[in-house]
């Protein structure tokens, strides 16, 4: 009876850090689709994204104030943590994807930043010596095989080494989101470190853009998706509220629940998830391929879990405190 009451618990962890994956991962597919339609309407991707990333904030600030509580104190004592969420996994992540896609083809750029659960696994093993097994090996390599489907790259792709050297850096923001992320020993709420992270990377991002990195421009043309047309501010309102803050925030709580590991595999779904809004809203049609690698990475994630060593699967309580 006592390993029933312990397992418990445990399993209540999972299946809600399951969850809040499946949700940060959908939000997060949904970014690709909407922001289409704004940058076809004339607005600069750069543009796009700092939009999002501070409404994102400003709709998280009133939250991660309230459970800051005033206590200042703690951003100053994390604040090396902060910045670093900020500038590696919201702007370089970011800023990286955007020039990779300038030199590369976008679904070669778009598998280069997935390998990032690989990066993942390499950080935890050489930093905390947390070596992968044979399962997790196993759907390492199952859950790239679904990417390639999924990706359904063609022979010939446009490919540079620059772009390549961008791909790669936004790999290295994505594994940073999810390490920095699953960081439950610092005392600091995930509301706070996604508010926090959010407005760093959002400032980050505009500076970039001032300083002529980036193209800034934007306009109030009407916004056409698959069978009709909206305004321009409801698509922006979607990235900042659900793209970015509903999406940074159970990411978070998901990386806190499953461990870093775990959640960067689970966080594989979002590919998938971008493919079926692309095509509810632009009308581009999954082939029958693309499926079948969505449904290999949902394997490789399983495989992934059944890997997973008990103590560090699950890392921290998925408590609406702790989010």
């Amino acid at each position: 009876m006592a390993t029933l009451t312990h397992d418990a618990p445990a399993r209540s962890r999972l299946r809600t850090g399951l969850i809040f994956a499946a949700l940060s991962a959908s939000s997060f597919g949904l970014s690709g689709a909407l922001a289409r339609g704004l940058i076809d309407a004339g607005w600069s991707p750069a543009a796009v994204v700092i939009v999002r990333v501070l409404l994102g904030a400003a709709v998280l600030l009133p939250f991660a104030l309230r459970q800051l509580r005033g206590d200042w104190d703690l951003l100053r004592r994390n604040a090396s943590l902060l910045a670093g969420y900020g500038l590696l996994a919201v702007a370089g992540a970011q800023l990286a994807y955007f020039n990779a896609v300038a030199h590369m083809d976008v679904g070669v750029a778009l598998l280069i930043e997935y390998t990032a659960p690989i990066a993942v696994i390499g950080w935890l093993w050489l930093r905390h010596r947390q070596r992968p097994g044979r399962a997790t090996v196993l759907g390492a390599l199952i859950g790239i095989a679904g990417l390639l489907l999924v990706l359904d790259l063609r022979s010939g792709a446009a490919t540079s080494w620059i772009g390549i050297a961008w791909a790669l850096g936004a790999m290295v923001g994505a594994a940073a989101y999810f390490i920095l992320s699953g960081r439950t020993g610092d005392g600091i709420p995930g509301t706070v470190l996604a508010t926090s992270g959010l407005i760093v990377g959002g400032l980050s991002i505009l500076l970039a853009g001032l300083v002529g990195i980036f193209p800034l421009h934007a306009t109030a043309n009407a916004v056409a998706f698959e069978g009709f047309t909206t305004w321009w501010w409801i698509p922006l309102l979607a990235l900042g509220v659900i793209t970015a803050a509903l999406a940074y925030v159970t990411g978070i709580a998901a990386t806190r629940a499953l461990g870093s590991r775990l959640a960067s595999f689970a966080a594989l779904t979002e590919v998938l998830a971008a493919i079926l809004f692309a095509w509810a809203l632009l009308g581009q049609t999954p082939h029958p391929i693309q499926l079948l690698g969505g449904v290999l990475i949902l394997t490789g994630v399983v495989v992934v879990r059944l890997g997973e060593p008990a103590e560090s699967a699950v890392q921290a309580p998925a408590t609406p405190e702790g989010i």
